[in-house]
């Protein structure tokens, strides 16, 4: 590890174990909320991949229900994001349980958010860029424009950020990100409840 990786997981921890009276409190109350509203499991955990590609289990509050078709499938996204799965995504506070990724060390505050494992293949070089560093909670794409944005736009400041990035950096994207959440900017794509399957195939640009 590298000098600079040893500062940015220094600080990284650092944080956490200031900001604990406030985030602790705020997990706790809202997995009781998230157990009464959207019943168990309380935490959704999902492999996604992280520095070096390495698969790890990423922890988030549960945010969809159950819901189902008569035919026993899950209805789509948009359909089980409802109510108050929908206000706590929109609020980023289901993303608080991630914390503990970080203090595993497995992700960091600020860098290139996780993404699905089923997406590894699909990168080009460039992109892929994007696993030299250990994955945030918050980054430059999620300031930029969070799902909003197109999967080119967010890959760019994804490798910007790995290209980039220092302490003053991750200071002003958590910064940034603060008025983000207060803003509820780019919480969907125009067309999804969340963000659109990236599929390069689709995208020639992405290629």
């Amino acid at each position: 590890m590298s000098r600079r990786d040893r500062l940015k997981r220094t600080f990284d921890l650092s944080m956490v174990f200031l900001t604990s009276p406030i985030w602790l409190p705020l997990i706790a109350g809202i997995a009781i909320i998230v157990r009464i509203k959207l019943g168990t499991p309380v935490f959704f955990r999902q492999p996604r991949p992280g520095l070096n590609a390495k698969v790890f289990p990423l922890v988030k509050f549960r945010t969809m229900s159950n819901a189902r078709d008569s035919r026993g499938q899950l209805l789509s996204d948009a359909e089980r994001l409802k109510g108050f799965g929908r206000a706590l995504r929109a609020s980023s506070l289901d993303e608080l349980p991630e914390i503990w990724n970080v203090i595993c060390g497995e992700m960091s505050l600020v860098g290139p958010r996780p993404l699905l494992v089923r997406y590894l293949g699909r990168y080009n070089a460039r992109q892929a860029k994007r696993h030299e560093v250990r994955p945030g909670i918050t980054g430059l794409a999620q300031v930029k424009g969070r799902n909003a944005l197109s999967w080119d736009e967010r890959f760019e400041w994804d490798v910007r950020y790995v290209e980039t990035y220092s302490f003053g950096l991750d200071l002003k994207i958590l910064w940034m990100t603060i008025r983000t959440v207060l803003l509820r900017e780019g919480i969907s794509s125009k067309s999804e409840a969340t963000m659109a399957e990236f599929d390069p195939s689709k995208n020639k640009s992405l290629t």
